[in-house]
């Protein structure tokens, strides 16, 4: 059964572009309440859930300086009028050399007045929760507040959302917004509004670019010559863009020439493998191993597998291909926050099919108990877990021994006591290659080593070696945590 932007692909445009606004013969109609109280609502209980789960997650020292500790180090450059550097890549490292993502700039403002890691935290929540409205909003115009629900709360449970929320600040909590807004830009026939909402994801990351670009093949699609204008532009920009940036822009600042994600993807770095091993990996090897097969069917099952039916599924694409086609299993899984900006494509092409002619309280039943179903299995149902609400009464230890380091102080940290300092000090992760060397301060969680990025046997190995070769001096050894000082 098409969808309307299915039928918009293949037939001319009619007169009214807002026609979705109209109740469809069978089906629920639309709410005809307070327009935005529904998606507002949505929203604010959205924002309140992810700032409890991830400023928690950094009370409890959980968060970690790979990344929220990188993006802290950027705001915080940013915020002083230089261009991003981040010390935890690497002594004066240049951030734009490693992804383009000058639209952290915006936080600057806030991180100067409030210039701790909970801001970048509260931002994301803010920018995920925004993101709710134009999804819900777009299904309570078409199919009345129970879909507005279903949707808001199945989007805004989403399992790509919370992991995102559970693991740290990342740039892509820009694009998340800018998605929804664009791609419910597209369903509706607004094909200006579409493209401005599409066109900053260049500023957020390299490869969203491309992204935009299949925007624009929707727009071009679905409207008339000014639209096709429109659409056919943002594509140009959008793959210009992406290219520029990972040819040009980020090479010019990284300290080694290049754009080093490439080399992780066959065919785009400077080794070139053979024909037949490129066909084999950009064909069997985009769905294997199994684990990328099983990414795909979680994504999908997000909208009960309804959303293959628009072709705004298309905008996916990107995405998925690029994570697919690297040889680095991190991005092939449900974890971490890849597949944060999956979750506006998803959810805008099950709102685009539930505006389609057919009873819908199937569809809406389906997605309902995938949220339900996958919502233990991710972070956000750490919020009804007592031991979200415990404090540890290690960290008041080492809250109090950070304190002993003094500001803009060289420091070498556990992974997860970075972000506890990078506002205020020049901290590395402590055992990480390519770290500042001779640190003027040591701490190190020696009793609960992380295991990145040297394991707990490596770590306790290195502390011991760097305890006896008599340039530190150990200033304080408690509850597990030791902190060391580097003689005059």
């Amino acid at each position: 059964m098409p969808t309307r932007l299915t039928t918009l692909l293949s037939t001319p445009r009619p007169p009214s572009r807002n026609d979705a606004a109209g109740p469809v013969a069978g089906t629920a109609r639309p709410s005809r309440g307070a327009p935005w109280a529904t998606a507002l609502s949505l929203a604010l209980v959205c924002f309140v859930t992810y700032t409890a789960l991830s400023v928690r997650l950094h009370q409890r020292m959980l968060t970690t300086g790979y990344d929220l500790g990188i993006f802290e180090q950027a705001v915080r450059s940013y915020a002083h009028g230089h261009l991003p550097v981040a010390e935890l890549k690497g002594p004066g490292f240049p951030l734009l050399g490693d992804h383009f993502s000058p639209v952290l700039a915006l936080l600057a403002p806030l991180y100067r007045v409030w210039p701790t890691p909970v801001t970048l935290l509260v931002a994301q929540a803010a920018l995920f929760a925004v993101s709710v409205i134009p999804l819900a909003r777009w299904a309570e115009e078409v199919r009345g507040r129970r879909a507005a629900l279903v949707v808001g709360l199945g989007y805004g449970a989403s399992w790509g959302v919370a992991q995102a929320v559970g693991f740290d600040f990342h740039e892509v909590c820009f694009a998340v917004p800018l998605l929804a807004f664009s791609l419910t830009a597209v369903g509706r026939g607004r094909a200006r509004a579409a493209a401005l909402w599409a066109l900053p994801l260049l500023l957020v990351k390299e490869d969203l670019g491309l992204t935009a670009a299949v925007v624009g093949l929707l727009i071009a699609r679905t409207g008339e010559r000014d639209d096709r204008r429109t659409g056919g532009a943002l594509f140009l920009a959008g793959v210009l863009g992406s290219f520029l940036e990972m040819l040009v822009v980020i090479p010019a600042f990284n300290p080694g020439g290049t754009f080093a994600y490439s080399s992780s993807v066959p065919g785009a770095g400077s080794a070139t493998p053979g024909v037949g091993e490129l066909l084999l990996h950009y064909t069997v090897g985009l769905v294997t191993p199994d684990t990328k097969a099983q990414t795909v069917l979680a994504l999908l099952s997000v909208t009960g597998f309804l959303a293959v039916r628009s072709p705004l599924l298309w905008a996916a694409l990107p995405t998925l291909l690029w994570r697919f086609a690297s040889d680095n299993q991190a991005y092939w899984g449900t974890g971490y926050h890849y597949s944060a900006v999956l979750m506006p494509v998803l959810f805008a092409a099950f709102v685009d099919v539930l505006t389609g002619p057919g009873p819908v309280r199937y569809a809406l039943a389906a997605s309902a108990a995938v949220t339900v179903l996958l919502l233990p299995q991710f972070p956000l149902w750490q919020l009804t877990q007592p031991a979200t609400w415990h404090t540890d009464p290690r960290l008041a230890t080492a809250r109090r021994l950070m304190d002993r380091i003094p500001d803009d102080a060289t420091v070498a940290a556990s992974n997860r006591l970075v972000p506890q300092l990078t506002n205020r000090t020049r901290v590395s992760v402590f055992g990480l290659g390519g770290s500042r060397p001779d640190p003027e301060w040591i701490i190190d969680d020696s009793a609960q080593p992380q295991g990145w990025p040297i394991s707990p046997d490596d770590d306790h190995r290195l502390l011991s070696e760097v305890r006896n070769n008599g340039r530190y001096r150990t200033v304080a050894d408690q509850d597990g945590y030791v902190l060391l000082h580097r003689r005059p």
